[in-house]
């Protein structure tokens, strides 16, 4: 039933002052038995939710998925094909962080299956990523680089910006930098400070201020004219790629489709028999280790969403993508009219004042609207959706 499975390994060598992630730090982690329980957990999702779909992505994400051994990786992948079938050219990434010792594991990850790999560098200048809490130097960052785009048909990396203080120049200079690598795929994200992270509390204690919201915004302008001219045009709000080589993965989530979650604190959606489903695992290590074992899958949380539930979320995730959602595909999913999914009044006025599209029934952000996007699915998404 699902279209792309992803699989949550939840330890970090060290948390990062902004990351809000389900990561952990743990001195010592028993392979064979994260081993034996994400392999039970996938034989009971597959179990519960069909099986008659192939597989068209995995993701393996954390936490620091590349601190896994690539032996567990194989092994996992071996499983999940097994389960569900993988369709031809299916996408299988895997996040790393680039320090000298998990770049030495990508000959053997790219033998265990994986194709693609996204890369966390986040800043090439080591003063940034001291201040980031990154482990890696922009050294270290550059050999990955090099080592990832060997081994590895399509690669990724993550750049934050919108820092303290950081000018347009500045900005300019790093992003044709990074630009310059000849990636197909590109995730820029402004630096967002998430409660009860490290962060928070530092600009709460005044250590430092969030850049002003109209320098952020100009960063995000030059973000969009640079990329697009480089090839690389944005597809959603912080993500970027050439033309079909978009994140496979990425799209099932943002189009709504189904997904399975496995691993600590993974969220999954299932739709079948005219139904649809959340799903959420444990998310402390330890807890979902002992679920596992005691019931033979790692499952906190499983509800039914009502129609105007999923009909929500699938709106919020469709209006990221540059590509827009249409209304009457949304209205013969989930039987719901089209003007009980958006107010048509507010839909009217964000259109006048060029925050909004519409081509026929569908519907989007324009460029104008993205950097504002929160602001603006809070306004269209009609209030009593989720009742209906």
């Amino acid at each position: 039933m699902p279209r792309a499975l992803y699989l949550h390994w939840p330890f970090c060598e060290k948390k990062c002052p902004y990351c809000d992630f389900n990561s952990h730090i743990r001195a010592d982690v028993d392979v064979a038995a994260w081993e034996a329980a994400l392999l039970a957990d996938m034989r009971a999702e597959a179990e519960a939710g069909g099986n008659d779909e192939s597989l068209t992505s995995v993701f393996f994400g954390g936490g620091t998925p590349s601190l896994m051994p690539p032996a567990l990786v194989a092994r996992l992948l071996a499983e999940a094909e097994q389960l569900w079938g993988f369709a031809p050219e299916i996408e299988i990434t895997l996040e790393a962080n680039p320090s000298s010792v998990e770049a030495a594991n990508f000959a053997s990850l790219a033998g265990a299956g994986i194709n693609r790999v996204s890369l966390g560098v986040q800043s090439f200048e080591d003063e940034t990523l001291r201040w980031l809490g990154r482990l890696h130097s922009g050294g270290e960052a550059l050999s990955a680089l090099e080592i990832a785009q060997k081994h590895f048909a399509r690669v990724n990396f993550d750049l934050i910006y919108a820092l303290p203080g950081q000018t347009a120049v500045q900005w300019r200079e790093q992003l044709e930098y990074a630009l310059g690598f000849g990636t197909s795929h590109l995730s820029l994200y402004q630096l967002t400070i998430e409660p009860g992270t490290r962060f928070a509390t530092d600009v709460r204690r005044g250590v430092f201020a969030p850049l002003d919201d109209d320098d952020a915004a100009e960063l995000f302008a030059l973000t969009q004219e640079l990329t697009a001219t480089h090839g690389l045009p944005a597809y959603e709000t912080s993500n970027h790629a050439r033309i079909g080589e978009e994140s496979r993965h990425n799209l099932t989530y943002w189009r709504y489709e189904d997904y399975a979650g496995i691993g600590p604190g993974a969220h999954g959606r299932r739709s079948f028999l005219g139904g649809g489903f959340a799903t959420v695992r444990h998310k402390k290590p330890e807890n979902y280790l002992k679920a596992v074992s005691e019931r033979g899958h790692g499952i906190a949380e499983q509800r039914t969403l009502s129609a105007g539930e999923q009909a929500s979320e699938a709106l919020l995730m469709g209006l990221r993508l540059v590509e827009g959602l249409d209304l009457s595909a949304l209205e013969s999913r989930f039987t719901i009219p089209a003007n009980a999914l958006i107010s048509s009044q507010k839909l009217t006025h964000l259109k006048s004042i060029d925050l909004i599209w519409q081509e026929g029934e569908r519907i989007g952000v324009t460029e104008a609207g993205r950097p504002v996007l929160d602001a603006l699915l809070g306004e269209l998404v009609a209030d009593d959706l989720v009742q209906a």
